[in-house]
């Protein structure tokens, strides 16, 4: 690899171009075939997660016989994906990310069969469990959209992380829509309508392993670490620190991960009850299913949308839009009552705010990273995803068996209030200069 660095001045870190810098694997056919690869693993793991996600508040609910408890399925199943976040990374950091995510989703295949023993033998405490392994599907999706970065060109970082979340939409939409044959599954082998949603869960989890396991070679990491040492190996002792090696602090990585976080406890706060508060005004087992299926769709049918506008404008004008659109989301919420086409909107804007966020933010946080820390930081973040989803699971539960969803969008609207001051930390624009 040739560089021209040298000849430049020290203080100026933005390179005349990419090709100058980086080799040809990067961003290139290899890139390619890994993104197809981990965007057909993911559709086949959306299937089978959206569909439980679907049904998990329900099904409890049914089982326990207590709606406060319907609040667990989204924390047992963000538990399950922020247990499962940090000792996937530690995995792909040792054997690479093929091995890590077909680790987790052969766990999440157990999982789903937890669930269904728990709907079937009408043991509740069973059935989140099985929920909370099934978690660690989402810990694979979070996983997978870093896994595209691996390869990428820095300015194509964000669009090929959206590509890969875009490709959750496929699965994501239809799975809360697989309620009706879920329940002649359910019904043909002998356990609780709701449950039989879980089979299909379970054959989309095993799709998924066979297209990781067989496709993902040779693995994007390991290569990115191979590419990386070669280029290191000649670069003039005399260049410049690239941007990502100056500007890399501590705080800024651990502020990143805040704003992740942030919308996610958004995002699965106010989803979690949403299934609850329809029943409550009359809502069919349809319009929950449209419901989320919008939901969904916000979530991750404009993540490509996002990813462009976050390597063109930057990444922090995205997720600065994206906590307006939740702001507006709060809103309708919070004035939604009965009216459940207000509900839809809420739910949908909620979906488009937490990606332009979560994409931006991921993306974001790759870049103030160094490679050989990436696996690590990318595992806190997802932990941190994931836990505050949890937390927000549980809280959403309490809130609303205590007061309603107006409440809860109340709730909803201090938390973004933290996100948003995170945003604010200054160290956080370098990101633009990727």
């Amino acid at each position: 690899m040739t560089t021209n660095a040298a000849a430049q001045p020290a203080r100026n870190t933005q390179p005349t171009g990419y090709r100058d810098r980086f080799p040809r694997e990067l961003g290139g056919p290899l890139q390619r075939r890994t993104l197809i690869v981990l965007s057909t693993a993911t559709i086949l793991g959306g299937l089978g997660f959206g569909a439980s996600a679907s049904v998990g508040a329900l099904l409890l609910a049914e089982v326990s016989g207590n709606d406060a408890i319907s609040g667990l399925a989204a924390a047992m199943s963000n538990a399950g994906a922020a247990a499962a976040g940090i000792p996937l990374a530690r995995i792909a950091a040792r054997k690479g990310r093929r091995t890590a995510v077909v680790l987790g989703s052969s766990i999440a295949m157990v999982g789903a069969l937890f669930a269904i023993s728990g709907a079937a033998l009408a043991l509740w405490w069973v059935l989140a469990l099985g929920i909370g392994i099934l978690g660690v599907a989402s810990a694979v999706q979070l996983l997978s959209r870093f896994a595209a970065t691996d390869l990428a060109l820095p300015k194509n970082r964000a669009r090929d992380l959206s590509l890969v979340v875009w490709s959750i939409t496929v699965g994501a939409v239809i799975g809360p829509n697989l309620m009706g044959p879920g329940a002649v599954v359910g019904e043909a082998i002998g356990v609780p309508s709701l449950a039989g949603v879980f089979v299909f869960t379970f054959f989309a989890q095993l799709a998924a392993v066979c297209v990781n396991f067989f496709g993902l070679r040779p693995d994007p990491l390991l290569t990115a670490r191979e590419i990386q040492a070669a280029a290191v190996a000649a670069r003039p002792a005399d260049a410049p620190e690239t941007t990502a090696e100056v500007f890399a602090s501590r705080r800024a990585k651990v502020l990143a991960i805040v704003i992740i976080g942030t919308a996610q406890a958004i995002m699965v706060g106010l989803m979690a009850m949403t299934p609850l508060h329809l029943k409550h005004h009359g809502g069919s087992d349809a319009l929950v299913g449209i419901t989320l299926s919008l939901h969904i769709a916000g979530m991750y049918a404009l993540s490509p949308v996002f990813g462009i506008l976050a390597g063109k404008i930057g990444r922090l004008p995205v997720i600065v839009g994206g906590w307006v659109i939740l702001l507006v989301a709060i809103y309708f919420a919070y004035l939604s009552g009965e009216n459940s086409l207000w509900v839809q909107i809420a739910m949908t804007l909620v979906g488009v705010g937490w990606s332009a966020v979560t994409v931006a933010g991921a993306a974001l946080l790759t870049d103030l990273t160094a490679l050989g820390e990436r696996p690590k930081w990318q595992g806190r973040a997802d932990t941190f995803m994931s836990a505050s989803g949890a937390a927000a699971g549980v809280l959403a539960g309490i809130v609303f068996a205590v007061s309603d969803f107006s409440i809860l969008a109340l709730v909803a609207l201090a938390v973004l209030a933290l996100g948003a001051i995170a945003s604010m930390y200054p160290k956080l624009r370098v990101a633009r200069q990727h």
